[in-house]
């Protein structure tokens, strides 16, 4: 029972959460502050921009894996990988970039997560009715 795509995109998110979180690492250095952002707003930012990965990166990986061994075609995995992927760059660059402001890549970075999800969750349903049925 192995979950290759799934695997990919695992690897991808983890490679991102640890450069997100080298970053808060870098501001509690800086800072010197080992709990909170030291009322600092770039140290606030890069906090929520690894947190928000943080919250949004398990239930999209578990979609994933649970379609990938339900039988859910790879190509929809990787079509769903992908928009998750490019979702969660874009949403961490235009965080960052904005400063916790308002950035057009942000908002489609959350557009693209949550269709990410969605979609996931609606190929799962489709696949257990199809193979229930």
């Amino acid at each position: 029972m192995i979950i290759p795509v799934t695997a990919v995109f695992a690897a991808i998110t983890a490679m991102l959460m640890l450069f997100l979180a080298w970053r808060v690492t870098t501001f509690r250095r800086k800072y010197k502050t080992a709990l909170g952002d030291g009322g600092q707003q770039d140290f606030q930012v890069a906090i929520r921009a690894h947190g928000n990965l943080v919250e949004y990166a398990p239930i999209a990986l578990i979609l994933m894996a649970i379609g990938e061994l339900n039988g859910v075609a790879a190509v929809y995995i990787y079509g769903v990988g992908m928009l998750f992927i490019i979702g969660r760059l874009l949403h961490a660059w235009g965080f960052i970039q904005s400063r916790g402001g308002y950035a057009l890549s942000r908002m489609i970075g959350v557009l693209f997560t949550w269709l990410a999800i969605l979609i996931m969750a609606l190929l799962m349903l489709i696949n257990v009715a199809r193979v229930s049925l």
